[in-house]
């Protein structure tokens, strides 16, 4: 996936300026897809130039003018021909996974420390998005499509946290004893 395809679902589900992205890319979208600020200004400059968007200049009082980038038809037809596409197999790259796999190699207690940090990183992470899955869908049943879609992926990234949590807890209580 590239982040323009990021910004096509997220412009689909709402158009927004830049800084409006950037935000939403914190509190959501960033959580499995990451970019910076400059990031999104540059591929939105980009897809306004290819065309995928369109943008409307919104005059603020006493700041710069506001840029609302909304998807085009050819940014539609694009989003919805990548959709459409085959999905790889999602490759699982994970620098955690070659540190337990060579802790015998190296200072294992260092190592078991930093993996409780870790393990108290996904359980904060978890915690936050449980509380968005309170106050943001607190009637799964009575979402419309896109939201669903949207507490799918979230439900998702809660499984995700609930795995690295089980994994690493796994790996510490297998380690307890040395």
């Amino acid at each position: 996936m590239a982040l323009e395809h990021a910004l096509l679902v997220a412009l689909s589900e709402r158009p927004a300026s830049g800084l409006e992205l950037t935000r939403r890319f914190e509190r959501s979208l960033g959580f499995f897809w990451h970019a910076t600020h400059q990031q999104i200004y540059r591929v939105l400059a980009r897809m306004e130039a290819d065309g995928w968007v369109t943008v409307e200049v919104v005059t603020q009082e006493g700041r710069p003018d506001k840029r609302v980038h909304t998807p085009s038809e050819t940014g539609r037809r694009v989003l919805a021909d990548w959709l459409a596409e085959p999905m790889p197999v999602e490759a699982f790259r994970s620098d955690l996974a070659v540190r337990l796999r060579g802790a015998s190699y190296g200072d294992r207690a260092r190592l078991l420390d930093h993996l409780a940090d870790t393990r108290a990183d996904h359980a904060l992470r978890l915690a936050a998005y449980e509380q968005m899955e309170r106050t943001q869908f607190p009637d799964p049943g009575s979402l419309d499509d896109a939201g669903r879609d949207q507490w799918l992926v979230l439900r998702g990234g809660i499984r995700l946290e609930r795995f690295w949590i089980d994994w690493i807890t796994e790996y510490l209580q297998a380690h307890a004893k040395d």
